[in-house]
């Protein structure tokens, strides 16, 4: 059987940040804050599924929850990563945190508004 089986998980989180590689002009390039969403995606092939059926635990995810909440949460991102944390970036860097704890992670979507969606894939488990 070919194909795969996909679970998420969504986070929140508050922070600030400002887009400093944007013109003075832009509304990004001043200090700003958004309430985040972050989803985990990880998959698995139907053969490589737990023996309770999952992909995995979704309690195996309260990690990742502690760490958004000690790391991340109300804190302005420009202190804590060193780049310009715009939403694509914090996608990709979220992923390559966590990819080695989570081999089955395929994706990190991040969202600063209702409206707007960031996701990195990476090469996960296929």
């Amino acid at each position: 059987m070919a194909g795969a089986l996909t679970i998420t998980k969504e986070f929140h989180f508050s922070a600030s940040h400002l887009l400093d590689k944007l013109p003075a002009w832009h509304q990004c390039a001043r200090p700003h804050g958004h309430n985040y969403i972050v989803v985990m995606e990880l998959s698995a092939a139907p053969d490589a599924l737990s023996e309770a059926g999952f992909v995995r635990d979704y309690g195996e995810l309260d990690t990742f929850k502690k760490w958004v909440d000690e790391t991340l949460d109300h804190r302005h991102l420009n202190d804590i990563v060193a780049f310009s944390p715009s939403a694509e970036l914090l996608a990709l860097w979220i992923y390559s945190q966590w990819a080695e704890e989570y081999p089955d992670l395929v994706a990190v979507w991040i969202s600063e508004t209702p409206k707007t969606w960031a996701i990195y894939r990476g090469t996960g488990p296929f």
